[in-house]
C-alpha cells in the first residue's frame, strides 16, 4: 500500500493545473530549482540503477512496464514499438533508458515509480540488490579476518593468485581407493602432464563460447594441500571484486559446521548462518547468481546416499542434514544455484559423475616449491639450505613436504632440532620427525591466562592430554571422523583449558563460526600419529580388542596380538585409511622416535625385543599375500623403513642401482621394489629395469609400474604375453608414464597390435623406444593406425624392426594425418628408395617433425632424390640422418641442390656413404649460399684432398655451420692447410673432426698456427693423425695464446715424452682447455708426470684421459693421486 501510495504521489506531481498563463508563469518560477532537484534525482537514480536495470530486468517485466509507460502517456506509440525492435533485451533495456533520460522529470517519475511499486522480485533486485551485497562482503570480509592461517600465501611466489587448479576427466583408482600419503607417495607429487590448468578466476566460467558455466564443480585435493585456504582466498578475491563479479552472493559453509545440525530447510540453513540476509528468496532466485561453497566433504559426519535419499524441492521444507545436501547437488533443492564443493579425493567419488559439471584438483608443492618455501620463512643463518639437504637425504621425508601443510610441520620441526644446540641427528623417518613435532609443542609454553606452573605438573597435564587425545584420534580414526565438538572433547576426559596449553594449542586448531565451534588435529597425519601412541602404550596393557572401543570383545592379550591385529585391520580396509597409522605404530618401537616423547607418554623399559620381533612378522608378511604386488603390501615395507630396519631395502636398492636384479626378484624383493619406485633417488628420474624382469615379475609389479615417469624395460626377452601386460597398463586411467623403452626385446606383430591399442586411449606417453625388436610391416602397420588418432606421442623409435617399405608406407600416412609426432626413427629398416619416397611425399605436407632418421636403409640416390625434393618445400625438419644409403655423387646433386633454397635444416648426417669428390664440391657450392645448416657429417665419403679443399673454401664464407665432421677421407696435409686458412676467417665453427686422416705433424702444424688467431672454435678431435712430437709442442704453442678450445683429443698419436713436456707446461698458463685425451701417446713414467704436475696450476681442467701409456698400476696411482692432490675437481682415466 506504500508503495501505491508513493508512486501516486509522484504522478501527482507531475500533473500541471491549467491556471491562468501568468499565474503558471509565476508558478514555475518560484518552484524551478525544487523542480530542477527533483527531476536531476530521477535522471540519477536511473544512471545508478543502469547495471541492474540490464542484469534484472526479465521479458516479462519489461513488457510490463512498456505497456504502463504507453498508458499514462509517458512512450508514444512509436517509441515504444522502438524498443521493442531493438533485438537483444539489454538493447532493449538501453534503448527505454535513453528515450526516458531525454524526456522530462514525468517520465523518469513514471519510470521509478513503476519499479519501487512492484513487489516482483526483479524490482527488488533492481533497487536493493546493491546494498545487500555490499552488506554481506562486508560480513564476510570481517569473517575471514579471523582465519590467519600460516600458509604459503605469505610468500608471494607461492600465492594463489599466482597458481592454477588442474581440470581433470574424473578421479583415479588411486584417488578413489588410496590413503592421501600413499596418493602423493606413488605419484612424487608430480601433476599429470596432459591437464588443462585452470585459474581461480576461471573456476566457474564455461570452457569454451559455446558451453555454460558448471552448476556443481568439485575441488579436490589430499589433507593439508589448502583446500579452504583456496576457498578463503576466493572469497577474499570476490569480496574486493578481482574475480567472478557476475556472482551476486557467496554463501560458505564448512561441513563442521553442518555435522552440528539435525533437520532443517534451506531457507533456515541460509538465515542461520547469514542473519544479515532478510530476504533469502532474493538470494536464492534465479534472478541473481549465487554460489553456494560446501567445504570438507570428508569431514562431514554423514555418508550421502544419492540413492536412495528422500527427494525435496521445497526450500521451506525441513529435511534430515544428510537429505538436504544430497537434494541441493542433485538440483532438486535450489536448482538455480551454483554448487562448489571441496573435499579429499575418495569422498569426492561418491557423488556419481553424472552430477557433476567440472571436477578440479589442487597440485601440490613441486621441488622448486618447497625450496622457494623453505628460503622465504626460514631466511636467517642457512637454515633454509641445511633442511633442504636433510630432504633430499631422506625421499621420504621430501614426498610428504609436496603437502603444504605437512612442508609446515617437517620445517617447523628441523629448524627447532637445528636451534636446539643439541648434538641430536635429524629425523630420518616420519615417526621420528613427528615425535620431535610433539615434543617441541609440549616445551613451547604454560597454559595461557592462568597462574605459572611446575614444569612437574606441565608435565604431568601434557601426559594425560596427550593420552586422551591419542584415544579420541584412534576412535575418531576408526570412525572416519577428523573433526570434534566440544562435547567429542569431554567425553575423551580433555579439559577444554587444556586445548590451550601448549601441547593441546600445538596440535589441535580451535574453529569458531555463527553455527558451532570445532576441534581438529593440525593435519590428518597428525592424528594418526595420536593414534599410534595410544594404541602403542594401551597395547601393553589392554585385555580387549583395541579396535572395539566397547569392553564387549574377545580377549587379547600382549602387545604382540595387539600388533598383529592392528595390522591385520590395515591389510583389511579397502580404501587404505590406516596405512599410515599402523607406519607409525611400527616406527614408535624405533628406539629414536621413542626419545622425544619420554616425558609424555608411559613407555616402559624396552630391550629391543619387540622391535626384532616386528621386524620378522613385517618379513613375514612380504612373503605371503597375493600374486600381484598392491599398495597395502608396499606399505609393509614403508613401515619396515620406520622401524628402521632396512637390511632388506637397502640389498633391493642396491641390487637396482648396478642392475643386477635378475634372478632375485623374489615376492619379498617386488614388494620392496614396489616401495622403492616411490622413493628411490634413482627412480625419480628414470626407472631402470633392463635385463631384469620376467613374464611373472611384471605381472607382479604391474599396479606400482603404473606411477612410473620413465620405464625403461629393456633386453629383457619381453615376448607378445608381456605385452598384453603392458597394454593394459598404458591403457589405465591411473597411468602416469610419459616414456617407455621396451628396446632389445623379442616384440613381434601381435605384441605391437596390444601396444597399439593402448595408444588408442593413453593420454601420458609421449616417447616410445622399440629399437631392436621383431614387429615387422604388419606391426608397424597395427601402430600406424593408433599413432594417426594418438596426439600425445612426440617420438617413436621404430629402429631395426625390419618394416620394409610396407612398413614406411603406413608410417608415411601417419606423418600426413598426426600433428603431434616430432622425432622418427626408421633406422635399419630397409624401406628402400619406395619407402623414402612415400615419406618424402608426406613431408611436402607434414608441419611438425622435426627429425628423421633413415640411416641403413638401402635408399640409394632414388631415395636421396625424392627426399631432397621434400626439402624444398619443408622447412620444418631440423634434424635428417641418412648415414650408410649407398649415397652417390648423383645423389648429392639433387640433395645439395635443395640445399641452396632450404632454411630449415640444423643437422644433416650422411656418414658412411660415397659421395667423392664431386659430392663434395656440390655440398661445397650449397655451403656458400646455405647458412643455416649447423651439423654436417661427412664422415667416410671418399673425399679426400680435393674434396676437402672445396669445403674448406666454403668454410671461409659460411656463417652457419658450427660442427664439421670429416673422419676417415684419406685427407693429407694440404687439404689440412685449406681448412686452417678457412678457421682464420671463419667465425661461427666450434668443434672441427679430422680423427683418422694422415694429416701427420705438418698438417697439425697448420691447424696450431690458425688456434694461434681463431676466437671461436671449442673443440678439436686429432685422434690417430700421425701426430709426433712436434705436432704437439706446436699444439702446445698455441695453447698458450688461444683462450677459447675447451676440448683436444689426440688419441692415438705418438706425442712421446717431449710433446708431452710441452702440453704440460703449456697448461700452466692456458685457462679455457676443460678435457685432454692423451690416450695411446707412449708418453711413459716420465711424460705422465709432467702432465700431472702441471695440473696443480690449472683450475679449468676437468677431464684427462692418460691410458695406455705404459705407466704400470704402480705408476697409475701415483699420478692419480697427484692429480686429485693437485686438481680435485678433475677427473682422471688411467
Amino acid at each position: 500500500m506504500e508503495r501505491r501510495e508513493l508512486y501516486d504521489s509522484y504522478l501527482d506531481r507531475s500533473k500541471r493545473i491549467m491556471w491562468q498563463d501568468d499565474c503558471y508563469v509565476d508558478l514555475q518560477s518560484t518552484s524551478s530549482s525544487v523542480s530542477l532537484q527533483t527531476e536531476t534525482k530521477d535522471l540519477c537514480w536511473i544512471q545508478n540503477h543502469q547495471d541492474q536495470l540490464q542484469r534484472f530486468i526479465t521479458t516479462s517485466f519489461l513488457d510490463g512496464m512498456l505497456t504502463h509507460l504507453r498508458n499514462v502517456e509517458v512512450l508514444t506509440s512509436a517509441e515504444e514499438m522502438k524498443v521493442r525492435e531493438t533485438g537483444l533485451l539489454q538493447d532493449q533495456v538501453n534503448m527505454l533508458t535513453t528515450i526516458i533520460t531525454g524526456k522530462d522529470s514525468q517520465g523518469s517519475d513514471a519510470f521509478r515509480g513503476f519499479i519501487e511499486s512492484s513487489d516482483s522480485q526483479v524490482a527488488q533486485l533492481i533497487i536493493n540488490h546493491d546494498s545487500m551485497v555490499m552488506e554481506h562482503k562486508e560480513v564476510l570480509l570481517r569473517r575471514n579476518e579471523q582465519y590467519r592461517d600460516r600458509d604459503s600465501l605469505s610468500c608471494p611466489k607461492l600465492s594463489i593468485s599466482s597458481r592454477t587448479l588442474l581440470l581433470v576427466d574424473g578421479l583415479s583408482d588411486l584417488q578413489q581407493k588410496e590413503h592421501d600419503l600413499m596418493q602423493v607417495g606413488v605419484t612424487r607429487g608430480r601433476k599429470r602432464n596432459h591437464l588443462r590448468q585452470l585459474g581461480l578466476a576461471k573456476l566457474f566460467e564455461p570452457l569454451t563460447r559455446v558451453s555454460l558455466p558448471p552448476r556443481v564443480s568439485v575441488t579436490v585435493g589430499v589433507a593439508g594441500i589448502g583446500k579452504t585456504t583456496w576457498v578463503r582466498h576466493f572469497i577474499k578475491q570476490w569480496c574486493q571484486g578481482a574475480i567472478c563479479t557476475d556472482v551476486s552472493f557467496i554463501l560458505p559453509f564448512t561441513f563442521c559446521e553442518l555435522n552440528s545440525m539435525e533437520k532443517l530447510s534451506a531457507e533456515r540453513l541460509v538465515k542461520m548462518a547469514f542473519p544479515h540476509l532478510t530476504d533469502t528468496n532474493l538470494v536464492l532466485s534465479s534472478s541473481c547468481r549465487t554460489l553456494l561453497i560446501l567445504d570438507g566433504l570428508d569431514e562431514f559426519r554423514c555418508t550421502l546416499n544419492f540413492s536412495d535419499a528422500a527427494s525435496c524441492n521445497d526450500p521451506k521444507k525441513e529435511v534430515s542434514i544428510d537429505d538436504l545436501v544430497t537434494n541441493i547437488i542433485r538440483g532438486n533443492l535450489l536448482p538455480d544455484v551454483a554448487v562448489w564443493v571441496t573435499s579429499r579425493p575418495a569422498v569426492a567419488s561418491l557423488i556419481p559423475g553424472g552430477l557433476v559439471d567440472r571436477v578440479t584438483e589442487i597440485p601440490g608443492f613441486s621441488p622448486k616449491d618447497i625450496q622457494l618455501f623453505l628460503n622465504h620463512h626460514f631466511p636467517e643463518k642457512d637454515y633454509a639450505s641445511r633442511i633442504w639437504m636433510h630432504l633430499e637425504s631422506h625421499q621420504i621425508l621430501m614426498v610428504i613436504c609436496y603437502i603444504p601443510g605437512i612442508c609446515w610441520i617437517v620445517a617447523d620441526t628441523l629448524m627447532y632440532i637445528m636451534q636446539s644446540g643439541t648434538q641430536e641427528s635429524l629425523p630420518k623417518t616420519c615417526t621420528e620427525l613427528y615425535a620431535h613435532f610433539s615434543s617441541m609443542k609440549a616445551e613451547a609454553g604454560e597454559p595461557r591466562g592462568r597462574e605459572p606452573v611446575k614444569m612437574e605438573q606441565l608435565s604431568g597435564n601434557n601426559r594425560k592430554l596427550m593420552g586422551n587425545l591419542g584415544r579420541l584420534a584412534f576412535y575418531g580414526l576408526l570412525k572416519h571422523k577428523y573433526t570434534f565438538s566440544e562435547q567429542d572433547l569431554r567425553a575423551y576426559g580433555i579439559d577444554l583449558l587444556l586445548t590451550q596449553c601448549s601441547l593441546g594449542a600445538g596440535v589441535l586448531v580451535r574453529e569458531e563460526s555463527v553455527i558451532c565451534t570445532t576441534y581438529r588435529f593440525i593435519h590428518l597425519t597428525l592424528q594418526e600419529f595420536f593414534a599410534a601412541t595410544f594404541y602403542h602404550t594401551s597395547s601393553k596393557r589392554a585385555i580387549f580388542d583395541l579396535f572395539s572401543e566397547s569392553t564387549m570383545s574377545w580377549p587379547k592379550i600382549g602387545f604382540q596380538n595387539h600388533f598383529r591385529n592392528a595390522f591385520q585391520h590395515s591389510q583389511q580396509a579397502e580404501d587404505g585409511h590406516l596405512d599410515v597409522f599402523v607406519r607409525f605404530l611400527t616406527g614408535l618401537l624405533s628406539s629414536m622416535a621413542q626419545k622425544p616423547l619420554a616425558g609424555l607418554l608411559a613407555l616402559g623399559k624396552d630391550d629391543g625385543s619387540q622391535k626384532v620381533w616386528a621386524a620378522g612378522f613385517l618379513q613375514g608378511l612380504l612373503v605371503g599375500g597375493g600374486a600381484v604386488v598392491s599398495l597395502r603390501a608396499v606399505n609393509l615395507a614403508y613401515c619396515l623403513q620406520e622401524l628402521q630396519h632396512t637390511e632388506l631395502l637397502r640389498s633391493v636398492e642396491e641390487d637396482l642401482q648396478l642392475g643386477s636384479l635378475a634372478g632375485k626378484l623374489t615376492r619379498a624383493h617386488c614388494v620392496v621394489l614396489g616401495y622403492l619406485l616411490h622413493v628411490s633417488p634413482e627412480c625419480s628420474v628414470q626407472t631402470n629395469l633392463t635385463g631384469s624382469l620376467t613374464y611373472s615379475t611384471v605381472k607382479c609389479l604391474l599396479p606400482q609400474l603404473l606411477y612410473c615417469s620413465h620405464l625403461r624395460l629393456e633386453n629383457n626377452d619381453f615376448k607378445d604375453d608381456v605385452m598384453e601386460l603392458l597394454g593394459s597398463l598404458l591403457s589405465a586411467k591411473d597411468c602416469h608414464i610419459q616414456k617407455i623403452s621396451l628396446a632389445e626385446n623379442s616384440i613381434s606383430s601381435k605384441g605391437a597390435k596390444a601396444l597399439s591399442r593402448a595408444l588408442l586411449v593413453n593420454r601420458t606417453l609421449t616417447s616410445l623406444n622399440l629399437r631392436n625388436n621383431k614387429i615387422g610391416s604388419k606391426g608397424a602397420k597395427s601402430l600406424a593406425e593408433s599413432l594417426k588418432m594418438n596426439q600425445i606421442l612426440v617420438s617413436v623409435n621404430f629402429q631395426n624392426n625390419a618394416i620394409e617399405e610396407e612398413g614406411a608406407r603406413a608410417l608415411a600416412e601417419v606423418l600426413q594425418s598426426n600433428r603431434k609426432l616430432v622425432s622418427l626413427n626408421l633406422q635399419k629398416n630397409r624401406i628402400g628408395a619406395g619407402g623414402a619416397k612415400r615419406i618424402a611425399d608426406a613431408l611436402k605436407t607434414n608441419l611438425t617433425l622435426t627429425k628423421l632418421i633413415l640411416c641403413s636403409n638401402q635408399l640409394g640416390d632414388k631415395g636421396t632424390a625424392a627426399l631432397a625434393e621434400a626439402l624444398t618445400v619443408n622447412h620444418t625438419l631440423l634434424s635428417l640422418q641418412l648415414q650408410s644409403n649407398s649415397i652417390s655423387n648423383k645423389g648429392m646433386t639433387a640433395l645439395t641442390k635443395a640445399l641452396r633454397s632450404n632454411r630449415g635444416l640444423l643437422s644433416l648426417n650422411l656418414r658412411e656413404n660415397s659421395i667423392g669428390v664431386e659430392g663434395a664440391k656440390n655440398m661445397a657450392h650449397a655451403l656458400r649460399e646455405n647458412h643455416s645448416l649447423q651439423d654436417l657429417d661427412l664422415t667416410a665419403n671418399l673425399l679426400h684432398d680435393e674434396g676437402v679443399q672445396a669445403i674448406a673454401g666454403a668454410i671461409k664464407l659460411n656463417r652457419g655451420l658450427t660442427s664439421l665432421h670429416l673422419q676417415w677421407n684419406f685427407i693429407k696435409s694440404s687439404a689440412t692447410k685449406a681448412l686452417a686458412h678457412a678457421l682464420l676467417s671463419n667465425t661461427v665453427m666450434q668443434l672441427l673432426d679430422l680423427q683418422e686422416n694422415a694429416i701427420g705433424n705438418e698438417g697439425v702444424m697448420y691447424l696450431a698456427e690458425a688456434l694461434k688467431t681463431n676466437g671461436c672454435l671449442r673443440t678439436l678431435c686429432l685422434q690417430g693423425v700421425s701426430a709426433g712430437t712436434s705436432g704437439a709442442v706446436a699444439l702446445a704453442d698455441a695453447l698458450t695464446m688461444n683462450q677459447t678450445l675447451q676440448t683436444l683429443d689426440l688419441r692415438g698419436n705418438t706425442v712421446g715424452m717431449e710433446g708431452a713436456k710441452a702440453l704440460a707446461n703449456s697448461l700452466k698458463s692456458n685457462r679455457s682447455l676443460k678435457s685432454l685425451n692423451l690416450q695411446e701417446n707412449s708418453l711413459g713414467m716420465d711424460g705422465a708426470i709432467f702432465i700431472a704436475t702441471a695440473l696443480k696450476g690449472n683450475h679449468q681442467l676437468t677431464y684427462i684421459n692418460l691410458q695406455g701409456n705404459g705407466v704400470g698400476e704402480s705408476g697409475a696411482k701415483v699420478i692419480s693421486d697427484a692429480i686429485r692432490a693437485n686438481a680435485p675437481g678433475c677427473v682422471v682415466d688411467i
